[in-house]
């Protein structure tokens, strides 16, 4: 199938949306854009996208995309007064939803679309803006197998690995959990560096030597030069951290399953963003076990790599993105 085969919308052009819709664009998808602020949207006109007014303009497309902040702006995109499946009308084959929201929320527009005869596609994914130029995010997808079927070879276009994990909201717990590995990571990353630097060792070579070990991962090494050089610019703020690990221990009540270092993790970065760095890259949990320490930390200046130089294949043709419906298995939990 033809990717074109399909009228695309799209919901949310913020800093994830934005790099998102652009590998449709830039792959001759016809994409049209919703964006509560229509100005950040205007420069997707250039590579090909016709802008509308409301969520619910895009309610005759055949698959809708949505990237938005949080499960209220979700709720409101969808089944809100403009919402893309309240015109009363034609509504979309698909819904597909990238944004980390809850659960709960996440249930009740199924529970509205399936009403309407629209598939609802949870598909949270791993990596921020850069991770999708450079063609490496994962995705994480839930709910009908053949919306998934349908939807599979946009999704293919967005990331580098495409994970069928089951019906219902399941790739929502899956990128919750996620997210909170994200958090504690980062922490214990913190904390060995600050130790670390104590001792004398710079930060770079620290951190060398963890990307190089058998700990080092694609997060580890794309985090370094935050690390390094102190630029804490946002890629994932400590206050979407902090919603992300509020979502994980609620579900971790429901599901009786307790989680000491989460929960942890949260007390610690809540007291970030009282130090008013709620809104730098979550990476500025070293600055606060440096100040924990009495470390004073400053930049290192050095030109360290982030590993995302050497592009991954960004188009289907390319190369062969892994998925799920390709290898035929499917994650269960």
């Amino acid at each position: 199938m033809k990717p074109s085969k399909h009228r695309l919308g799209w919901i949310g052009t913020g800093r994830m949306g934005y790099a998102l819709v652009t590998r449709l664009l830039e792959r001759g998808c016809d994409v049209a854009v919703y964006n509560r602020t229509r100005a950040k949207a205007e420069p997707l006109v250039k590579l090909g996208a016709r802008l509308v007014d409301r969520p619910a303009d895009l309610a005759d497309r055949d698959i809708v995309f949505t990237s938005v902040a949080g499960s209220q702006d979700f709720a409101e995109v969808t089944t809100g007064p403009d919402g893309v499946l309240s015109n009363g009308g034609p509504v979309p084959a698909v819904v597909i939803d990238s944004s980390t929201v809850s659960m709960d929320v996440s249930q009740k527009v199924r529970a509205k679309a399936e009403e309407l005869g629209t598939a609802l596609l949870a598909t949270p994914v791993s990596g921020n803006p850069k991770v999708v130029r450079a063609g490496r995010l994962s995705i994480a997808v839930s709910g009908p197998r053949k919306a998934f079927e349908m939807s599979l070879p946009y999704l293919e276009m967005l990331g580098a690995t495409v994970s069928y994990v089951g019906e219902g909201e399941r790739a929502r717990l899956v990128k919750i959990c996620h997210n909170l590995v994200l958090g504690v990571v980062t922490q214990i990353m913190a904390e060995t560096t600050v130790l670390a630097e104590r001792g004398g060792i710079p930060r770079a070579d620290y951190l060398e030597f963890l990307n190089g070990s058998v700990m080092g991962s694609t997060f580890t090494r794309y985090k370094t030069p935050a690390f390094v050089n102190l630029d804490f610019t946002p890629t994932f703020t400590g206050k979407l951290l902090r919603k992300d690990f509020e979502l994980g221990l609620e579900a971790a009540r429901k599901l009786e399953v307790p989680m000491p270092v989460s929960a942890l993790v949260h007390q610690i970065v809540t007291n970030m963003i009282g130090f008013e760095l709620g809104d730098a890259d979550f990476a500025a949990l070293l600055q606060m076990q440096a100040w924990g320490a009495g470390l004073n930390l400053l930049p290192e200046n050095r030109k360290v790599s982030d590993g995302l130089e050497e592009k991954a294949p960004a188009h289907p043709g390319e190369g062969k993105p892994q998925s799920s419906s390709k290898s035929g298995k499917n994650v269960q939990s």
